[in-house]
């Protein structure tokens, strides 16, 4: 697993009080408990930690440009921001 993958997984075990080794790329968000606060905290997170905007809307969460879905949808969510950015 690469570094964005693992800071992405520790700052969603974090959100969600859960350990590291309970989340897994083919985790669920709803499934682990992260519920609106801990998904927006869990964005915070992700842009400080990445220097990156996340493009999501927390009042229509499912017409966001940033696919929350999955854990492994947001690792790679997070990637393609930080591959932009690097452009």
């Amino acid at each position: 697993m690469n570094d964005v993958a693992e800071q992405v997984i520790a700052i969603i075990a974090a959100q969600a009080m859960l350990a590291v080794t309970d989340v897994t790329p083919d985790s669920r968000l709803s499934d682990l408990g992260v519920d609106s606060l801990a998904l927006v905290e869990s964005i915070f997170a992700i842009e400080e930690a990445f220097d990156v905007t996340v493009p999501f809307n927390a009042n229509q969460p499912d017409t966001a440009a940033f696919d929350i879905s999955t854990v492994g949808t947001v690792i790679a969510a997070v990637e393609a921001l930080i591959a932009r950015k690097a452009a």
